[in-house]
């Protein structure tokens, strides 16, 4: 079935093509621009700026860390979790996390997606499920890889998603799993769009009027399973080549901690790389337990991009 739907799309005009991660797999990257804007802060390790670059033709906002030197040092982009956009700001969401892997040498590019902070607006994203988060991050990459700027080591690209950030870079690993030599998940949402979309649009109501209309618009996860399938990630892991590390607290009262249980099992299934971190008593943020976090984060990351 999976197949058949990616052949499909395929053969699709675009404008006839429904949202899917299939639908981005057949489409054209053209990341391209990274400019650096302005420096925001710097201290005796790096510098950061406020940067923009293009995502097909939106310009995208965000920040770079780099680290003091010539380089070339390895890059990794960070995607943050849901933050209300009405009041996201500038590089917001995974500020520690920025901090700290900029000091153990690495370029870090945190995109403030579509729709964020001073970056181009785009009304019919959330109706695509998103899925332009998934676009914007693929594009800073290429971004990256298009750059002539002499400090990207462009052979040496990570990727790290907290929360729907880590849906974000699932996503991306199965749409262009060549891009990214190794990622990083902390308590990321369902593989399972269905489980995502039940529990934040449908059951919990927070966009009742987004759900009524996407269910009136595709259909309901039980009477149109394959287009919720098109955007299930858990459908597509057999594409991913980069491996992965996964982080769950088992107090996490936001990301069920059994969604990283399950999804360690599918990508095991799958044959591939795979090593999951239980944090006993953490929840969402990760607090007691971040030190241990980082320093397996940035372990992880020497081995495959140092």
């Amino acid at each position: 079935m999976i197949r058949l739907l990616l052949l499909l799309v395929l053969i699709m005009p675009v404008a006839a093509q429904e949202p899917s991660l299939p639908a981005l797999m057949a489409r054209d990257y053209n990341g391209r621009d990274l400019t650096l804007k302005k420096v925001l802060a710097s201290n005796s390790v790096y510098t950061r700026y406020l940067i923009t670059y293009k995502s097909d033709d939106l310009t995208i906002s965000g920040i770079m860390n780099r680290p003091k030197g010539a380089g070339p040092f390895p890059v990794l982009i960070l995607n943050h979790g849901f933050i209300d956009p009405s009041i996201y700001t500038n590089g917001r969401g995974l500020k520690r996390e920025q901090d700290y892997l900029a000091r153990h040498g690495y370029i870090v590019i945190h995109p403030d997606y579509r729709n964020h902070a001073f970056s181009d607006k785009d009304p019919n994203d959330l109706a695509g499920f998103r899925l332009g988060y998934a676009i914007d991050a693929i594009n800073c990459i290429m971004a990256v890889k298009n750059s002539d700027k002499p400090y990207f080591n462009k052979d040496k690209i990570g990727l790290l998603g907290h929360s729907m950030g880590g849906g974000v870079v699932l996503n991306v690993l199965v749409t262009k799993p060549e891009l990214a030599q190794a990622a990083v998940l902390f308590a990321p949402v369902s593989a399972d769009y269905r489980d995502n979309f039940t529990r934040w649009l449908w059951r919990r109501k927070h966009h009742p009027e987004v759900a009524e209309k996407i269910i009136a618009k595709y259909g309901s996860p039980e009477s149109n399973p394959e287009f919720w399938a098109g955007l299930s990630a858990v459908n597509y892991l057999d594409r991913i080549k980069a491996p992965i590390m996964l982080n769950h607290g088992t107090a996490d009262q936001s990301v069920p901690f059994d969604w990283s249980l399950r999804l360690e099992k599918e990508l095991k299934d799958h044959g591939k790389s795979v090593v999951f971190y239980q944090y006993p008593g953490e929840h969402h943020e990760f607090g007691p337990q971040w030190p241990l976090l980082m320093q397996r984060t940035v372990k992880f990351f020497d081995q495959y991009l140092k």
